[in-house]
């Protein structure tokens, strides 16, 4: 799109995340109408060119498509169905496309909202902080829509390098908070391991130096996850399960004696003490992971070749 054919954007919600991606649409030629419930925050958007709206709907009634990135449920709430909120001024086609964290609750109810109005509400939370927002490099998963995507994905990439339609309304939801709790949970997993390390005695940079070069150290974080758990297959032979078992169990074993409590260490043991218990000591490693599938009563078998084809198209580091 070109100068008079792009679209004009609205804008909800000019906080740290919000501003530098209203701030890269502008850079980027797109008229925007802005709009938070802070007037001064508003002002270097007007004084780049951008119009401020004095409602959420007001913004709805300027526009074509909206983008809303808002801190919290109520925030979102209001802006989007109060009184003068979005869905007050909303046209028929029109779509928004909401960026913040929701709750699948709250995502559904906007978009039957929305869809009682003919218009389109898809979910589209992002990945990458501040500096992804500043950089424009940032993971937007939407849900919602397709045809709603489809037109706008040249704005979507403008503000994110890794705009995804990820399906049906609430998946890209639902993609943010299972990418959020994987995250949080290796950080998690990673601090603490790091932890033994140092109070064993390891000096910290070269530890940190030395495990970049491990087994996981040379991969993307998920990017493991090709081997036996996508493709349902784990009959391989890199490793037998009673070998991680014995490394695991001595692991926490050492870290007891030094007084340090391993909490996240202690639940990996206990699915490998409990697929060792199956009688799975002989499997490959990775057949504990099929432990947390069976508990959500699910299975996860992607055809190797469509695997193939996503590393084709994005080579693992």
């Amino acid at each position: 799109m070109q100068g008079e054919d792009k679209p004009v954007v609205g804008f909800i919600g000019l906080g740290i995340m919000g501003a530098a991606m209203a701030s890269n649409l502008q850079q980027a030629g797109y008229r925007l109408v802005v709009h938070d419930n802070r007037r001064a925050v508003g002002d270097p958007h007007v004084l780049a060119g951008a119009a401020w709206a004095t409602t959420p709907r007001a913004v709805a009634e300027q526009s074509e498509v909206i983008f809303t990135c808002l801190p919290g449920l109520p925030q979102i709430e209001e802006v989007v169905l109060g009184p003068t909120g979005v869905l007050a001024g909303v046209r028929t086609g029109q779509a928004l496309f909401e960026m913040s964290t929701s709750s699948p609750e709250l995502v559904q109810r906007l978009h039957a909202a929305f869809a009682g109005h003919g218009a389109h509400f898809l979910d589209a939370p992002i990945s990458g902080g501040g500096r992804g927002a500043r950089s424009g490099k940032l993971a937007i998963w939407v849900g919602g829509d397709k045809p709603s995507y489809e037109r706008y994905e040249s704005v979507l990439r403008v503000m994110g390098d890794r705009p995804a339609h990820i399906g049906a309304v609430g998946s890209g939801l639902v993609t943010k908070l299972v990418h959020n709790c994987a995250s949080q949970s290796i950080q998690s997993a990673i601090v603490e391991a790091f932890a033994l390390g140092v109070k064993a005695g390891a000096d910290p940079l070269s530890l940190w130096k030395a495990i970049r070069q491990g087994a996981i150290g040379r991969r993307r974080t998920f990017d493991g996850l090709v081997d036996g758990f996508l493709p349902g297959q784990y009959d391989g032979s890199d490793a037998a399960l009673r070998i991680v078992y014995k490394d695991i169990k001595i692991a926490t074993g050492f870290a007891a004696t030094l007084g340090m409590p391993m909490r996240i260490a202690d639940v990996a043991l206990a699915d490998l003490q409990e697929a060792m218990d199956r009688g799975w000591s002989e499997s490959d490693f990775r057949s504990v992971m099929r432990l947390p599938l069976e508990r959500a009563g699910v299975e996860v078998k992607v055809d190797p070749t469509a695997i193939q084809d996503v590393l084709r198209e994005d080579p693992p580091a």
